[in-house]
């Protein structure tokens, strides 16, 4: 596996990272957790390092997921995790809203710390900017976990560029993480060009646009109710049939490159900038072995022009959130 810095200020990991959310939530029943615990180890025979996780996945079961997996394996990986949303007290699956005050963030690494079975997070993300508590607070909390040595790297997650810019004035953030792929180019306007400045890395999460841009999800196909994907407009039966030339672009250049649609997406990606790392997710041993297979995928200067200039085309319908989860992205 191919490595990659996350920006000046963040370590060193795999080219890909693998996203976890899936293996225990928000993509319809979870999956069996020993075949979970062994794709896991897997992963990182295969050369993963960098894995995705958070307080707020299940909540709190992904990352004992996480935590029972990697526990062997602890110095041969980078873990990164996630504050920022108040939960149920209860235990119940259900946020209740977004809560970073300095107290709740240093719970949060608290409890993170016990359910990962490690002894300083490496990769510490606020989830989602909050917008009742400055953010210049958070990066000074953070900065207190790290002075403790309980966490070694900030992170943000859907920021906006000048959010960026007040905490890493604070405390350096390290890796701002944001969902990026050829159908969510968002990033592009203001947050790449600040993290370029900045020296800042940058982890796309649904790299694969929540598994469309794979090819493997078709007009008729259907989602549960516990699937997130079941209430995005994005994936709405007119969306998908509307979105469909995406798929037929990355499937056009695979065929070209011997390359699936994924592995397609995911190079295109891994081309944009030295210091990017995708997380996909998945919870089967070949998807993962596919999306691997991407670093190994060399995209030309004619290529990534060819695709820029076909995707300019192509209208992506359906917002990528409702909007009272949109409201959260982008402070």
């Amino acid at each position: 596996m191919k490595k990659r810095s996350l920006g000046t200020h963040g370590p060193e990991v795999s080219a890909i990272g693998l996203g976890c959310m899936g293996m225990t939530s928000s993509l319809g029943p979870p999956p069996d957790r020993a075949e979970m615990i062994t794709l896991l180890r897997e992963a990182v025979e295969l050369g993963v390092t960098l894995f995705d996780t958070a307080e707020v996945y299940g909540p709190f079961v992904n990352e004992e997921l996480v935590g029972e997996a990697l526990a062997p394996l602890q110095d041969r990986v980078v873990i990164a995790t996630k504050f920022g949303f108040a939960l149920d007290p209860a235990g119940g699956a259900a946020w209740l809203g977004v809560d970073s005050r300095p107290e709740h963030i240093k719970d949060v690494a608290e409890g993170s710390l016990k359910r990962l079975n490690i002894d300083v997070i490496d990769l510490f993300y606020q989830h989602r900017v909050d917008p009742d508590v400055p953010i210049e607070e958070v990066a000074g909390a953070v900065r207190e976990l790290i002075q403790e040595g309980k966490v070694k790297h900030f992170g943000l997650s859907e920021a906006a560029a000048g959010t960026i810019r007040r905490a890493h004035a604070v405390q350096t953030v390290a890796a701002v993480q944001s969902e990026y792929s050829l159908w969510t180019r968002g990033p592009e306007a203001e947050v790449l060009p600040t993290l370029e400045e900045l020296r800042v890395g940058f982890v796309p999460f649904s790299p694969l646009g929540r598994g469309f841009l794979t090819g493997k999800i078709s007009d008729d196909a259907t989602f549960d109710s516990d699937d997130i994907r079941s209430s995005l407009p994005r994936f709405t039966p007119e969306a998908r049939k509307a979105n469909q030339a995406l798929v037929e672009l990355l499937r056009t250049m695979g065929e070209r490159k011997d390359a699936s649609p994924a592995q397609i997406a995911l190079a295109w990606l891994l081309a944009q900038t030295p210091w990017i790392v995708p997380i996909p997710g998945t919870t089967k041993r070949h998807r993962l072995e596919e999306n691997i297979g991407a670093v190994e995928v060399e995209l030309t200067p004619e290529d990534l022009a060819e695709i820029d200039r076909a995707a300019s085309e192509i209208r992506v319908e359906g917002a990528r959130y409702p909007e009272n989860l949109e409201r959260l992205t982008g402070r």
